[in-house]
């Protein structure tokens, strides 16, 4: 058996620190990437939707309160029928 001084061959405890440091470096290196699913991007026009949807609610709720919206009873009933038939509405 074969024992050798302080200064082994092979053995050089700062190796592994100097390869984790270079390591460390290679990935600060790479750019933050963004990918946006298919699902996210239908979710967001969604709320597209929904913005034109508070639009529409909040024009009938000031043509309510200044008294200037007319209810079509007519209309109503008929929705309402198919509705209830399984005409429409689902």
């Amino acid at each position: 058996m074969k024992i050798y001084g302080p200064n082994q061959p092979n053995f050089n405890p700062y190796k592994n620190q100097a390869q984790h440091q270079i390591d460390n470096a290679k990935e600060v290196t790479k750019k933050d990437q963004l990918e946006i699913s298919s699902k996210a991007k239908e979710m967001l026009e969604t709320d597209k939707k929904e913005s034109k949807r508070a639009s529409y609610v909040q024009q009938i709720k000031e043509s309510i309160d200044s008294g200037a919206y007319t209810i079509n009873h007519e209309k109503t009933a008929q929705k309402m029928i198919d509705f209830w038939s399984g005409k429409g509405g689902r």
